[in-house]
């Protein structure tokens, strides 16, 4: 692996952080970050992010993280933070397939493996991050126990649009014009282009801020709306996953009552059929809740702790 570079003063995560270029089975450069607990290690933390993540966007999640005794690695998905994109369009949100993310994750277990970061591995997975963790779950991700925020088992949509999504992605990606944007988006940032007091993320002003900062300062990072490929691959990958059954590995999932991202029925349907899981609809809370307001939010990084901690004592002989 090689040192990539790490935007450590708009991340303000721990004071470990590091970055590395690593490649993927199919050529495809991706840049992983890790951060070292600052107290005794309990294990890593494999965090995952959704559309609009780069391995700076939960620099202060991370940090809270070390504080409670787990390291942290973060990958940029292709497309997305500095990996390489897949479109000719760099601020465009798209995928071939969604399978080849499983090659992105099957590179960023090595590196974590390689950076020697202490076991056991832990997965939080945010939105889209999460399905593609559900997926790597099934494959055999090699976890503990798994926290997913907001999952994207299903795209919140009105009856109408999901009529019109399926044929409409599925010809775009057919005739070979996948990279078009899915109508009603664009290349626009969306934390620029969105006052605090309209964004559906969250409620907490101080990270909103924070993010905003960062798209300002290193705009590189940031990617803007999704294509049509991305839209007919992530309905497909949703549809086929939502037939499998549960893994037998624990799992804490929390998801916002206003989530205007997200099918929370969906996410429902899925933690009744996950045996021994635990599930919160955090009422008032938007799609992100991991960073909402403690007022809305509550304790949820505690449970997850707590979650993770109970989960590894398990696994100890």
């Amino acid at each position: 692996m090689e040192e990539a570079e790490i935007y450590s003063d708009i991340a303000e995560g721990p004071a470990s952080g590091n970055a590395y270029w690593i490649e993927t089975d199919d050529s495809v450069r991706v840049r992983v970050g890790a951060y070292q607990s600052e107290v005794e290690a309990k294990g890593t933390i494999l965090l995952m992010l959704g559309r609009f993540g780069y391995v700076e966007r939960y620099g202060r999640v991370a940090k809270t993280f070390a504080e409670n005794g787990f390291s942290t690695a973060i990958i940029d998905w292709r497309s997305q933070g500095l990996s390489d994109r897949m479109s000719s369009d760099p601020q465009a949100g798209h995928i071939e397939s969604f399978s080849d993310y499983q090659k992105d994750v099957a590179a960023f277990i090595q590196a974590a493996d390689e950076l020697d970061l202490p076991k056991p591995y832990y997965l939080v997975g945010v939105s889209m991050g999460a399905c593609i963790g559900f997926r790597a779950l099934l494959d055999g991700l090699p976890v503990a126990a798994t926290a997913f925020i907001s999952p994207m088992f299903g795209i919140k949509m009105s009856a109408i649009q999901r009529i019109a999504a399926w044929p409409l992605s599925w010809a775009f990606q057919k005739f070979g014009i996948g990279q078009k944007y899915v109508p009603g988006e664009n290349g626009e940032i969306y934390v620029l282009e969105t006052p605090f007091e309209k964004n559906n993320l969250t409620h907490n002003s101080a990270m909103y801020d924070y993010w905003v900062k960062q798209a300002q300062a290193a705009p590189e990072l940031q990617i803007g709306g999704p294509t049509m490929s991305w839209l007919y691959e992530a309905l497909a990958e949703c549809r086929r996953l939502s037939t499998v059954p549960s893994p037998n590995i624990p799992c804490i999932t929390f998801c916002g009552e206003l989530d205007q991202l997200v099918d929370n029925a969906s996410i429902k349907r899925r933690m009744a059929q996950w045996p021994n899981a635990e599930f919160s609809m955090i009422r008032n809370a938007k799609h992100d809740v991991l960073t909402e307001i403690p007022e809305v939010g509550g304790d949820v990084m505690t449970q997850i702790f707590d979650f993770f901690t109970k989960a590894g004592a398990a696994t100890k002989p």
